[in-house]
């Protein structure tokens, strides 16, 4: 009996994957402007309905592509976190660069150029060095080791408990971080199309959720490749409109570097500590750019991307070439805020922007028609549901793997697993979109994540990797170490001040690079430590967990 039913289940089961994904979408488009159709005659917003029918397209085409592509796969047990690794390259590219060109890094780096010039836009040069050495340094390693998460070599180095422990640093760290973005999209959704700001976030939310839970990382993948592409047309062709609002090219660059003319280079003086003009923000601006080099190659989201490629070869590559794909696309949102810093905005019948932040969003409303600006939304929302979709997926796995797996079922089965991954992707969406309702605290709480990823997890991960008589008694005094001189200097995010005497403080912020410090001293301390404690806890091998 048993021999005779798996043929009609599976052509049954194939049926309705088929079909379901294609359902699912026209029924969520239905809902979703029912809903917004009941919403409109109940407030007095004006929603701009081409545009968000435009972007409720988009969203139902993102989950149908999403959750059709797990009728190609055969269902393999790794699929859900690491593809079966066998992502091809080019797809690698595209996902890899998809999920550094979220809306914050779009909306950020038109703020920055905006407000404070070339000097502090430190974000798309930063991150594009930091998947170039987190290529040649870690990727390589990481994929030949076959690992399947970050948090891998850290439980093979130092165990399964301080692995949990370092499991919340880096969980955090995605969670806020995919609050954060989603934040910037309410906020632009709000300018463009009129629409409220909660339940834009809850929208977007549900789809990212929806086709994550559904596809995997191969779902993410290849919405990846879709979203990138409509990033780039969406603001490409919204540069043409912007200077021709602002006078043109010329008149808009020559405006902007007078009025910048201090802040055009991309580094400070190279004895800045001794310019008047930098004093000791010098050092804190060094201090911002190591956080986000050196910061950003210690993401679960980075690494997911890498242990999916074919090889280790494809894996470097693939962070290598991303990181030239992230300065390219920085161009279009730092042209599109220099045409906004030459704008009229009188004339194009508002005031300036209040916050510097909303700098794109204005650029999109006013200063283009309402096609084009609709079709620029499409791409900034593309940006941000890839980057939402991959952080979900990535903190997901850890749980499932380096939090369930060993210290709650060490004996679970791939589709037990599987199970905790879904599970976990609703309830840390649901978590960030919670979170990024708040609007208030996301930013700040961002970047003490920001900070906690640098300042512990880069030490341990590198310490884990590269010395072999790393322990876990060195991994736990780093990771105390660093944690208390970081909090040392303070975060307003929790009302803390500092508590260290740290110099160089300037009106209440200190100046001094305390984030880099406590990380050197975090390394410092692992390495220390773990030498003279070597023979009362024996280093443990690196070793690939699932051999």
């Amino acid at each position: 009996m048993s021999q005779l039913n798996p043929k009609p289940v599976v052509e049954e089961n194939n049926q309705t994957t088929f079909w379901t994904p294609l359902k699912t979408s026209i029924v969520g488009f239905v809902v979703f402007m029912a809903a917004t159709l009941i919403y409109s005659l109940f407030t007095e917003g004006d929603i701009y309905w081409p545009g968000l029918i435009l972007m409720l397209l988009l969203y139902c085409l993102f989950y149908y592509i999403g959750a059709k592509s797990v009728t190609k796969r055969k269902g393999q047990a790794d699929d859900m976190l690491v593809a079966g690794r066998s992502m091809p390259l080019w797809i690698s590219v595209f996902t890899m660069a998809a999920t550094w060109l979220g809306g914050g890094y779009i909306v950020g780096t038109a703020e920055t150029v905006y407000s404070q010039g070339l000097i502090w836009t430190q974000a798309p040069w930063c991150y594009a060095l930091s998947l170039m050495i987190g290529g040649v340094f870690f990727a390589r390693k990481m994929r030949k080791m076959e690992f399947t998460t970050m948090l891998d070599p850290l439980e093979a180095r130092f165990g399964k408990k301080m692995t949990g422990l370092l499991y919340l640093p880096a969980l955090f760290s995605e969670l806020f971080w995919s609050a954060a973005i989603l934040t910037s999209l309410g906020t632009t959704f709000g300018v463009i199309l009129g629409f409220n700001f909660t339940m834009s976030i809850i929208i977007s939310a549900a789809v990212a959720v929806g086709y994550t839970v559904v596809g995997g990382l191969w779902a993410v993948a290849q919405t990846d490749v879709l979203q990138i592409v409509i990033m780039f047309i969406g603001l490409l062709i919204v540069l043409p409109f912007a200077f021709y609002h602002a006078g043109g090219f010329g008149e808009s660059f020559s405006h902007y570097t007078s009025s910048m003319h201090k802040s055009m280079n991309l580094f400070p003086p190279l004895m800045g500590w001794k310019d008047p003009e930098w004093g000791n923000m010098y050092w804190h601006w060094w201090d911002n750019a190591f956080l986000l080099i050196f910061g950003g190659i210690t993401w679960q989201i980075y690494f997911q991307r890498v242990l999916s490629a074919r090889s280790p070869k494809v894996a470097m590559w693939l962070s290598i070439l991303a990181g030239f794909i992230c300065l390219i696309a920085a161009v279009p949102p730092a042209l599109a805020a220099i045409a906004g810093s030459h704008a009229d905005w009188g004339a194009l019948g508002t005031h300036a922007p209040e916050n510097a932040s909303m700098i794109l969003p204005y650029v999109f409303k006013y200063m283009t028609t309402d096609f084009v600006g609709a079709i620029a939304l499409g791409g900034l929302a593309a940006a941000v549901m890839a980057a939402v979709a991959a952080s979900l997926l990535s903190a997901s796995g850890m749980t499932s793997w380096n939090v369930y797996r060993p210290l709650v079922k060490p004996k679970a089965s791939p589709t037990q697993l599987q199970k905790v991954i879904r599970r976990s992707i609703m309830i840390i969406g649901v978590a960030a979109t919670l979170i990024a309702l708040n609007v208030e605290s996301v930013y700040t709480l961002w970047n003490l994540s920001s900070d906690l990823v640098y300042c512990i997890l880069f030490p341990q991960l590198t310490c884990a990797l590269y010395v072999k008589w790393a322990n876990w008694y060195g991994s736990l005094a780093g990771f105390i170490v660093a944690l208390f001189l970081r909090l040392g200097g303070g975060e307003p995010a929790f009302h803390i001040p500092p508590f260290l005497p740290y110099p160089m403080v300037e009106h209440g912020t200190v100046l001094f690079p305390f984030h880099t410090f406590s990380m050197i001293m975090g390394f410092v301390t692992i390495l220390v430590v773990s030498y003279f404690t070597r023979r009362i806890s024996p280093p443990l091998p690196l070793r690939n967990l699932n051999k």
